[in-house]
């Protein structure tokens, strides 16, 4: 099943629940989905889809920071909901450990030893964990690994 039709089954459901905020959450993400596809102009790949998505969750966890540090509480509940929504349609995320562990092995592979090999092991490293790490852990890794 494509992302496109989990999306609107989802949809369906969450309509039939007067479910509001995994409709909106849903509506969203269908929105970016359909926006991508009409801009490349052809169905997206799964690779394609997952970014549209890893985009979107980025988005709302960078919301939900400033709206921490706003102490702004009734607008952080609803953007924890909408997060749980986009994080259901995106693969497993890996936990620190396991990155550190991509990190250290690809680190051996393109025999960096230094900061200076740090954008080589980077863009070595995001494309094996794109769409289930965030970029922000991956450079925390790569930077202890190298330093």
């Amino acid at each position: 099943m494509s992302l496109l039709d989990s999306l609107n089954n989802d949809l369906k459901t969450a309509m039939k629940a007067h479910d509001k905020e995994t409709l909106s959450t849903v509506r969203m993400l269908k929105a970016a989905v359909m926006n991508e596809q009409i801009k490349t102009g052809q169905p997206l790949t799964s690779d394609e889809e997952i970014s549209v998505l890893s985009r979107e969750l980025k988005q709302r966890k960078y919301s939900l920071a400033e709206f921490s540090k706003a102490q702004r509480a009734d607008l952080v509940s609803g953007l924890e909901k909408e997060i749980k929504v986009v994080e259901r349609y995106l693969p497993q995320q890996l936990n620190e450990a396991e990155v550190h562990e991509i990190v250290a092995e690809t680190i051996k592979q393109v025999n960096a030893s230094s900061k200076a090999d740090f954008g080589k092991v980077m863009g070595a490293v995001m494309p094996k964990v794109k769409g289930r790490a965030d970029g922000k852990l991956v450079n925390a890794a790569v930077k202890s690994l190298l330093g």
